[in-house]
């Protein structure tokens, strides 16, 4: 009895036609053959059922994560408790998504962190060094939502308080 779904069944048997030649298959249709499938297999209620049996069978979240090629952190978000804290995760996760813009903003002030280290031609922690030490004039800037940003103005002259402190750390580097 096939444990796959029927649309990983479908995806693999499509993608084992490519691969036996039967079709003269474009660059472009393997290629989304083999997406496919790996979204069918990604989906697939077979690899949650597999990770509780073995979880079941006495293995760790370990040995799952081993098996899955992911960290034990992701193995457990991804397959932990029932199918209603897993739906949870998940419709947790696409609201994040939904909510998050997906860029950074291009009206900020100044420099990235990244951006300055590119035109000082230094690694981004040498920009953060140079803030603590005086060096470069850089500030936080704070938007609406809460998300933040250290910019840097190497055209302008140093001021001493500008740097993280030793609990804060460098702000997010988004742009």
């Amino acid at each position: 009895m096939p444990f796959l779904s029927a649309d990983a069944i479908r995806a693999l048997e499509r993608l084992v036609t490519l691969e036996a030649g039967e079709t003269d298959a474009a660059p472009l249709d393997r290629l989304r053959g083999i997406r496919t499938l790996v979204a069918a297999l990604e989906s697939d209620p077979a690899a949650l059922q597999a990770v509780r049996d073995a979880l079941d069978a006495g293995a760790t979240w370990d040995e799952v994560a081993d098996a899955a090629g992911l960290s034990p952190s992701a193995a457990k978000y991804r397959w932990a408790g029932d199918d209603e804290a897993i739906a949870d995760r998940q419709e947790a996760s696409r609201r994040r998504k939904r909510d998050r813009p997906s860029t950074a903003p291009t009206d900020l002030p100044g420099l990235s962190v990244s951006e300055a280290a590119r035109r000082l031609g230094v690694t981004p922690q040498a920009i953060y060094q140079r803030v603590t030490r005086g060096l470069l004039r850089a500030e936080t800037v704070e938007l609406s939502d809460g998300r933040t940003y250290k910019r840097v103005f190497p055209d302008e002259g140093p001021t001493a308080d500008e740097g993280p402190t030793a609990d804060e750390g460098p702000a997010a580097d988004e742009g």
